[in-house]
Formats: C-alpha cells, sequence, structure tokens
C-alpha cells in the first residue's frame, strides 16, 4: 500500500451522538462507509461509537442492520455508551470524583437489567446547549457514588477507556487515539479534551447557513455558530465540499486544519447495455422532509406533463411529510402520474427504470443519492443548491436555481424531448460518479488524519 493511501499506525474510532439505519437518512450510510473506509486504508478494527439513550434492545437491532446490510464487517464495531454503562460501569469507577447531585437539577436514573441504579443524568429541558452544560453527572459504585462533569466528562470517561484498552493492547502507553467526530454536539462537548495523545477530527455533514440556505453571508446562529467557534481546536476539519470549504475559509478563516473529503459511493458494475429504461420516467430517491423540496418537483410536474404527457415521476422514500405531499398530489391533479413509492430496497433497479434522476432540495451537504444515480447512468437535474450538487454533476447534468420551479420543469422538459441529449449526459454520468469512490476518496482522508496525528494536539498545554 503506497503512503497515500496508508493511515499512520494509531488507533481510529468514528463518533456520531445516533447513528441509525432509517432515522438518519444518508447520514447512517456515509458514517460506515467511513469506518470501512479507514479499515481499507490500514486502520486496526476501527470503531463506530454512539452516545443516543435508546434501550439496548434498540441499538442491538440497529448493530445488526448495519451487519445485515454489509455497512460494518461485525456487530462488534458498533457500540454505545449508554449499552456499556448498564453493562458495566466499572470503567467509569475511576474516572469521577466523590459527589453526589447538582442542587437545583432534575435527574432520571439509569438502570441496568436487573433493574439497579447503575446512574443518575442531568435533564435540561428544552435547553439546546444541555451537552455543555457541567451539572454532575452521577455514577453509583460499590465504593460509593462518583460524578463527573456534565455530559463531557461523561463521554471522555467512556473515550478514555476505550483508548487506554487499546493502549495496553498494543502494549503502548503513547498510542495516538484518533476520534473522528461525525456530530457538532459531540465535537463542541469534547474541545476541553487536552490529553496530548488524542487527536480530533471534525467532520461536516450539512449546510451550515440558514434558510434559505443561499447566501453565505447570512448570520449563523444556533449550534452552527456555536460549534463554528470552537474550529481552531480540531486537529483536522473534513469537509465534504470545496464550495463548504472555501466559503467557511473565507468568511471565518482556516486554522490550517480544513480539508475536502466527499462521503463516499460503491462504483458498482456497469448497467447492463439491454436495460429497459423508459424514456419519459423520473426517478427521486430521498427522505420526505423539508430539507428536500420534494414539493418543487410537485409544482413543477403539470408543466412536465402537459408538454410530454406520458412522462412519470416515481418519487422513494419516506419522512415526515409523505401526508403533505399527498395532499399536494391531489391539488395539483397530477396523482396519475407522480407515485410515493415509500422507501425501497431495489435502489438500482428503480434507476435503472428511469432515464432521468431529479433532485429539488433546498441544501445539502454532499448529496450522496445524486452519485449513487450517476453510478447508474442516469443524467441529472438538480437545484444547483449550496452545497454538492455542482460538484458532483459536472457535465452529466443540468443545474437549476434554488427554488426556481419554472426552471425545473424546463429542464425536465428539454432532457425527456431530447434522447440525444440524455444519451450524451449519461455518457458522463459514470466518471462523474468514479469521483468518489472509496479508491478515488481515500488519499484525500489518508492526507487529513495524517496530518492531524504527525502534529501535536491543538488542545493539549
Amino acid at each position: 500500500m503506497s503512503p497515500d493511501t496508508q493511515l499512520p499506525d494509531a488507533d481510529y474510532v468514528l463518533l456520531g451522538s445516533r447513528i441509525a439505519l432509517g432515522l438518519d437518512g444518508g447520514f447512517a450510510v456515509a458514517v460506515p462507509a467511513r469506518l470501512r473506509l479507514l479499515e481499507a486504508a490500514g486502520a486496526r478494527e476501527p470503531l463506530m461509537l454512539s452516545v443516543d439513550g435508546q434501550s439496548p434492545e434498540a441499538h442491538a437491532a440497529q448493530r445488526q442492520a448495519f451487519v445485515d446490510g454489509g455497512y460494518v464487517p461485525d456487530a462488534s464495531r458498533v457500540r454505545n455508551l449508554f449499552d456499556e454503562l448498564v453493562a458495566d460501569p466499572s470503567w467509569l469507577s475511576a474516572a469521577g470524583q466523590p459527589g453526589g447531585p447538582t442542587p437545583g437539577v432534575a435527574y432520571r436514573t439509569v438502570q441496568d437489567a436487573a433493574g439497579r441504579a447503575v446512574a443518575e443524568l442531568p435533564v435540561f429541558e428544552n435547553d439546546p446547549e444541555w451537552h455543555l452544560r457541567d451539572a454532575n453527572v452521577v455514577v453509583h459504585t460499590p465504593d460509593g457514588d462518583r460524578v463527573l462533569r456534565g455530559f463531557r466528562g461523561l463521554y471522555i470517561a467512556w473515550l478514555d477507556s476505550i483508548a487506554e484498552a487499546r493502549r495496553a493492547a498494543a502494549g503502548d502507553p503513547d498510542r495516538v487515539f484518533v476520534v473522528v467526530c461525525e456530530s457538532r454536539q459531540i465535537g463542541e462537548a469534547l474541545v476541553g479534551w487536552d490529553d496530548p495523545r488524542v487527536r480530533i477530527v471534525h467532520t461536516v455533514h450539512n449546510s451550515h447557513l440558514p434558510a434559505p440556505h443561499d447566501d453565505p453571508a447570512a448570520p449563523v446562529t444556533g449550534l452552527w455558530e456555536r460549534w463554528l467557534r470552537t474550529l481552531d481546536a480540531y486537529d483536522a476539519v473534513v469537509w465534504p465540499t470545496a464550495a463548504q470549504r472555501d466559503e467557511v475559509a473565507e468568511r471565518f478563516g482556516d486554522p490550517g486544519t480544513f480539508h475536502v473529503v466527499p462521503n463516499t459511493i460503491e462504483l458498482g458494475p456497469e448497467p447492463s447495455a439491454d436495460v429497459a429504461r423508459d424514456p419519459h420516467r423520473v426517478v427521486m430517491l430521498n427522505r420526505l422532509a423539508p430539507q428536500k423540496r420534494i414539493d418543487l418537483a410537485v409544482r413543477a410536474w403539470p408543466a412536465v406533463v402537459a408538454a410530454v404527457p406520458d412522462a412519470h415521476l416515481d418519487i422513494y422514500g419516506d419522512g415526515p411529510l409523505r401526508d403533505e405531499l399527498r395532499a399536494l398530489i391531489d391539488e395539483f391533479g397530477v396523482s396519475a402520474s407522480v407515485t410515493l413509492h415509500g422507501a425501497t430496497s431495489e435502489r438500482d433497479a428503480a434507476f435503472d427504470r428511469s432515464s432521468v434522476f431529479l433532485t429539488s432540495t433546498a441544501f445539502e451537504g454532499q448529496g450522496l443519492s445524486i452519485a449513487e444515480a450517476l453510478a447508474r447512468g442516469l443524467p441529472v437535474v438538480s437545484t444547483d443548491a449550496r452545497y454538492g450538487p455542482r460538484e458532483a454533476v459536472g457535465d452529466a447534468g443540468v443545474l437549476v436555481a434554488p427554488g426556481d420551479v419554472d426552471a425545473l420543469a424546463a429542464a425536465l422538459i428539454g432532457l425527456l424531448q431530447d434522447d440525444g441529449r440524455r444519451a450524451e449526459l449519461s455518457r458522463h454520468a459514470r466518471a462523474a460518479a468514479a469521483a468518489f469512490t472509496p479508491e478515488a476518496v481515500r488519499p484525500a482522508l489518508v492526507a487529513a488524519l495524517r496530518a492531524a496525528v504527525q502534529h501535536p494536539s491543538r488542545r493539549a498545554g
């Protein structure tokens, strides 16, 4: 393996608030893909960690779903803080100090399978900064109650126990432990971790811009505003697109740690030449969520079927807007040519029946479904949303201004009525998708992690 594709010798974990297939959209696909990429680059049994407080049974089902879907090699690679807290809290005994609950703070009790109280967690209702509060987390041990400084103390104690176990197994007490934070709340909570053997790398999965998500100078508030204040604390920051990296660097500064590492897809075999595509069938594949603005596609569709009477729009995916979209389809009188199919496990078959992939998204982090459609040879019509579509589509599709229903309809009509143009775009599709394969992306990920490991921690000292 060449140095460009070989990770430095260290231990690597990915850490998210929650990583659950079917609940977290493309995020839940991108994170295990990064796990596989780490292993392919030489990481020794990298782990995918979460800190959400669902039941052990729910986590077991999620782990099995990752294994069954081929996302992780085995269930032992997927671990959860609260599962391990309930199963064996001994790792916390040495981490805390004697103490008790913080006065005036509400608590909830965490119990083990036998109903014994294991810990008391502070509760902050409707507080977006709950993860940064310093109210004691109380752990019940045989030697008395121990306390940790808020959830950040709990997270660090857990990660520290994993790191020490890895160091003991390697026989190296100074072995570097790399935590790739996949959630901003996690990153914010860890910026005080000053162990010089630890490196914190932070990834980005979505646009930082407020609605309508198209003004790079718009005031940034809330979680994004707080997280951007912590940029200097990370040993590397990984952006999925060059456009977002550049706009953030111009506005907030690059501390010399910014890297562009797209999320990956499997290119798969080239579609068979005898695939029976419907020349007037358009397909969408996304969550039925406000971000995706599927309503724009529905609003554009009457003009499309007026120009191309046998056109059909297949919408795959599920989410909170399903009923609202069904009502909109009925309102616009296009129920005969627009179908809400729900989630599908036959993504490639849906792509292969179609001749155009459509996304009318308002904003993205990257937009993996575009690359997945390109891999099946589909030309793309997409809004030119920040961030992702422009860098993915290249010369294999058509971009229109975000929110422009008329332009969306015109782009679709133009492609559906022009077999030659569709064929031309299709010829470029696989090459565009190839930029997002693990083999293409691995050198950029290795470079980002090597830079983090080979420089001293930005928090130590």
